[in-house]
């Protein structure tokens, strides 16, 4: 792995891995996607129910985990994370699913996935996987370096108020309006965004400010598998004790994080290991 990507993922919170899988890789990445769409899980979620903007997104389905457990240890990620972060080892968390149809699906608001989730470290990485030709007005946007700023609360995902506090109260600072800036100032934040081809793969740190842009009729489709790994520097960091929803352990594997500490090393054996 050549220098520059290290240092861009290191810096940056996400670099784009040109040609990471092959035909047959992305064939059963595809199939593994299909199966999740036709099995959501109990976390499964429409965003912006109610509205034309209507998209798909899974987390974490039990129902799947087997599969994919079995599936990522085919996969190059795990030597690429290793690579990218320069860690001994690298588990495997879990997936997220995406999809966005019919040309209405709006933009997912900008968010770090640490206001939703007990992470903290260096070592944390998700491997964002489009099937379709993405041009880069419709692909994930990041804003650079934000991995290392500020952590914000979460977005409860309003389209009328796009920074709506998870938790509220001044536990964490309110999310900038992004979108809002950028229209008055379209250099109001330095944004990482790629047109990606089938096979590419967008190597982001969950702790980035993100938000993925929308589709319209010229893209009217945007599926996406995202896998979710670890390596020996991540920890556990309790969320906000004041969101029943969310309080301390997230809603993935809770009983799991209920058995780790603040601080302690993100382990479980409920993680596959893949290095």
């Amino acid at each position: 792995m050549h220098e520059s990507l290290r240092e861009a993922f290191r810096n940056d919170g996400a670099v784009l891995m040109k040609d990471c899988l092959d035909d047959t890789q992305l064939t059963k990445c595809r199939e593994a996607f299909d199966w999740a769409v036709a099995n959501p899980g109990p976390h499964a979620t429409s965003m912006f129910d109610g509205t034309p903007q209507r998209s798909l997104v899974d987390n974490a389905n039990p129902l799947a985990k087997d599969r994919l457990d079995a599936l990522v240890s085919e996969l190059p990620f795990g030597r690429m994370f290793a690579e990218l972060w320069g860690s001994e080892h690298v588990w495997y968390f879990a997936e997220e699913v995406f999809l966005k149809g019919g040309g209405k699906g709006a933009r997912s608001s900008w968010h770090q996935d640490t206001s939703y989730l007990p992470w903290a470290g260096e070592h944390w990485g998700n491997a964002w996987i489009s099937f379709q030709s993405i041009p880069k007005q419709n692909s994930l946007e990041i804003v650079r370096s934000s991995h290392r700023g500020v952590q914000y609360d979460g977005t409860t995902f309003n389209l009328d108020d796009p920074t709506e506090p998870l938790y509220g109260g001044g536990v964490l600072p309110r999310l900038p309006n992004i979108d809002a800036e950028l229209a008055e100032d379209p250099d109001a934040y330095d944004i990482a965004s790629w047109a990606v081809e089938p096979g590419d793969v967008v190597a982001l740190h969950p702790r980035s400010l993100h938000g993925g842009a929308g589709v319209d009729a010229d893209c009217p489709d945007r599926h996406t598998l995202v896998l979710r790994f670890f390596g020996d520097d991540a920890t556990f960091r309790p969320l906000p004790d004041v969101n029943k929803h969310y309080a301390r352990n997230g809603v993935l594997f809770g009983d799991e994080m209920a058995k780790l500490n603040q601080g302690e090393p993100f382990r479980s054996p409920i993680f596959r290991q893949v290095v």
